[in-house]
């Protein structure tokens, strides 16, 4: 089954909000992720850091899926996308080489 890849930033209104409401919104998203693989569908989830360890270089989300519109219709329903706190690609990952990731 095919793999996609959403990766996302935060908006700079979103970089602007309080901390605690930015969690608020990213809890929701870890809910959701945990949903999924109850659903049964594979999918890891996480954020990007620089060099040092710090947070802020946006996330990746890698999901199976048995088409392109599929993995869309999943990512639209992530409960940061819906809020509007990011912006976000998604694109389907064409594995060359090497051994499979999850």
């Amino acid at each position: 089954m095919p793999w996609y890849i959403k990766t996302e930033h935060f908006t700079s209104e979103t970089i602007k909000l309080d901390q605690e409401v930015r969690m608020k919104y990213i809890n929701e998203h870890y809910s959701w992720v945990l949903k999924l693989k109850d659903l049964g569908i594979t999918v890891s989830s996480g954020y990007l850091v620089d060099k040092n360890g710090a947070p802020g270089g946006g996330g990746l989300l890698m999901i199976e899926a048995d088409s392109f519109q599929k993995a869309k219709s999943i990512i639209e329903r992530d409960p940061i996308i819906l809020a509007g706190l990011v912006t976000w690609k998604l694109q389907e990952w064409v594995p060359v080489s090497g051994r499979p990731l999850i």
